[in-house]
């Protein structure tokens, strides 16, 4: 057993790979939110799945004891974090694996080139796997000649079709059948000119593709859903039997694992083996659940590895307002009750991890203060359907906020240099800031301000609107006319009606808020006109 420190450094390391956008979500949401075919696609997919997942959480009755339940055991498991990997080490170990650590996507992709070069192998097959789409596995082999094929259906669309993934469950949701059929007619040799997009005989066509390719593997590469730091075992569920396959044919395994996906106790899966199933495809139990642990003599792989990957996820554990992102169990729930997933889709994110959960987990990865996943934790309207979803009650709006405010800092924040505190060149929101500070500071200042309504307003033109504002304000009219202001301040109108109403008169009479008056005997104009007498009389009627 190898002796690895897992304190948290003062200054933990960033993440690298596919979790950094490549641009900004505003303008990469603008561009899909032009292609009608994809918002088709994932309107219809995202309410079949959504349904579904309704009427099965509806049956069980304990559906919320079962997120409170979730909650607390991940909770556990991020506070005990060094202690149940040593201990999942320790087990694994024990039962013939080999355990590997990687700091960053860069040393797992290192780590498991030279696994794959020692059994001499050029191809592999992988079992879906967001940990390695995160570290770009595939790209990082295929650089270096080795071939790695997705067997899980979408995602081998995707592969297929030279394409990404843009949903955590379904890679390929951005797809219709047509457009599959069309990829596989043109990327697999073998497949049958005749083919027909129905979804049958699509099933038919992979599965004749990949069943020589699981028959011929010698190597085979997964990911997990679940480590039990108990006994040393690893878990996949999945529904299609790919998994299956890959995890019991090849002579090796070699499995990326996220240090996160850790759990204390085998009973543990008695909670998320029912949360997963119903979250992410609507139903009530996985088809296929395969655990293993190390390597049993005379069956299945006699040669497994593990690698446990950090890639920031240290980092986001340091932060305690959103290390809860890591309790994510990968079900995509978030992204099915989503508005905005839904019209940009996965793509628009630019990382492995799209969707809610992608708008707080890439940046706390990276880190906020990376510019490319900055502007990630405004793709929301924190309408908060993805922590009504969500089966282990992340709180992704209130991060999402945490986050912005972090981003805020980093970038408007006083900066050190040599002669001290100072700032670097303002900003359009510093001056606009700025501005708003000073004139809301001062009554006068701000009635100042208030006098050039009329002007501003003629600006707006016959229609009262602004379509086209500059700077800052731009963001706003790109999807939104902007109403002119009005003709006069609330300020300026109340005081006009107060002068109006007169002065409050000596022998106690005012007039009240509603027109009505209060007499200095006790008498008083109710606010719908009737009177109530000092001597205790009311009259009812309508003034």
């Amino acid at each position: 057993m190898t002796t690895v420190s897992l304190g948290i450094p003062s200054v933990p390391p960033r993440g690298f790979g596919n979790i950094s956008a490549v641009e900004p979500f505003p303008r990469a949401a603008h561009r899909e939110l032009g292609n009608a075919q994809l918002r088709a696609n994932l309107g219809h997919a995202t309410h079949t799945i959504r349904d579904k997942r309704l009427r099965v959480v509806s049956e069980l009755p304990d559906w919320e004891a079962l997120r409170d339940a979730g909650s607390a055991i991940k909770t556990e498991a991020m506070s005990r974090l060094p202690e149940l990997l040593t201990q999942f080490e320790e087990q694994f170990t024990a039962r013939g694996g080999t355990v590997h650590w990687a700091r960053d996507a860069a040393e797992a992709n290192r780590i498991v080139e030279g696994l794959i070069r020692q059994t001499g192998a050029s191809e592999v097959v992988k079992v879906k796997s967001m940990a390695t789409q995160e570290i770009g596995l595939n790209e990082y082999l295929e650089e270096r000649g080795i071939a790695a094929l997705e067997t899980d259906l979408a995602e081998l669309i995707v592969q297929l079709g030279h394409d990404k993934p843009s949903h955590i469950l379904v890679p390929a949701i951005h797809k219709n059948r047509t457009e599959i059929r069309d990829i596989f007619l043109a990327e697999m040799p073998d497949v049958a000119p005749s083919l027909t997009d129905e979804p049958r005989r699509l099933a038919m066509a992979a599965r004749a593709h990949l069943r020589r390719k699981f028959l011929s593997a010698k190597v085979a590469i997964s990911g997990a859903n679940f480590g039990i730091a108990e006994t040393g075992t690893l878990g996949v569920v999945e529904s299609e039997g790919n998994g299956r396959m890959c995890l019991t044919l090849p002579e090796t395994l070699i499995t990326v694992m996220g240090i996160e996906k850790v759990l204390p106790r085998a009973q543990d899966l008695e909670v998320f083996m029912q949360l997963l199933p119903r979250s992410s495809t609507g139903e009530r139990m996985n088809p296929y659940t395969s655990l293993w642990t190390g390597v049993t003599p005379g069956d299945g792989p006699q040669n497994v590895h593990v690698i446990l990957l950090d890639n920031g996820r240290t980092r986001a554990l340091a932060d305690r307002h959103g290390r809860s992102a890591l309790h994510c169990i990968r079900c995509s729930a978030c992204m099915n009750v989503c508005p905005v997933y839904e019209r940009t889709g996965g793509h628009a994110y630019g990382s492995t991890y799209p969707g809610p959960i992608g708008a707080i987990l890439s940046p706390l990865l990276t880190g906020v203060e990376a510019e490319e996943n900055s502007s990630l934790p405004y793709a929301s309207s924190l309408c908060g359907a993805c922590f009504d979803a969500c089966p282990v009650k992340i709180n992704i709006p209130e991060i999402l906020v945490h986050l912005r405010g972090e981003d805020v800092e980093a970038k408007h924040a006083p900066r050190s240099g040599s002669g001290g505190r100072r700032r670097g060149l303002p900003t359009q929101m510093d001056v606009a800031l700025g501005a708003a500070s000073w004139a809301l500071s001062s009554g006068d200042r701000l009635g100042l301000l208030e006098k050039g309504l009329p002007v501003a307003r003629a600006l707006a033109g016959r229609d009262g609107k602004f379509t086209r504002l500059p700077g800052l304000a731009a963001g706003w009219t790109q999807s939104r006319d902007a109403p002119a202001p009005p003709s006069e301040s609330f300020r300026s109108w109340w005081k006009k009606r107060e002068k109006a109403a007169g002065p409050a008169k000596g022998d106690g009479t005012t007039d009240g808020a509603a027109g009505g008056r209060a007499k200095g005997d006790g008498a008083t104009d109710g606010a719908a006109g009737g009177r109530a007498k000092g001597d205790g009389a009311t009259e009812g009627e309508a003034q």
